[in-house]
């Protein structure tokens, strides 16, 4: 794990830690040959050199998203489109229920041609 997105995630809200963490367990045990680093601010995972997730945070949410996303569709109140679809995110907040299971499945879908 790279200590500099481990000081990113810690400097963030107790709600957004938690959060932050889980997420990125989740893309290690998604895609276990990942990379991680911190890249324009924010915490980047890699799969063979190429973009598949980020974790962003901002004061009120936690937003997560992965690339190479044209063929996942938008999902109202989960995951909404970036771009011209190629990324989708989904926006988390305090005390909001994540499924991280769903997201998993389309970090698998979206990483598995990298």
């Amino acid at each position: 794990m790279n200590d500099d997105v481990t000081q990113y995630i810690n400097k963030t809200a107790p709600w957004q830690i938690g959060v932050c963490e889980k997420l990125r367990a989740m893309v290690h045990e998604t895609v276990p040959t990942v990379e991680e680093r911190l890249q324009y601010g924010k915490p980047h995972f890699l799969k063979n050199g190429q973009f598949a997730a980020v974790i962003a945070v901002s004061r009120d949410k936690v937003s997560f998203m992965v690339f190479n996303a044209t063929d996942v569709p938008v999902v109202k109140g989960f995951i909404r489109a970036l771009g011209k679809g190629e990324r989708k995110a989904a926006d988390i907040v305090e005390g909001q229920d994540v499924d991280y299971t769903r997201l998993a499945d389309i970090l698998e879908k979206t990483t598995v041609a990298l």
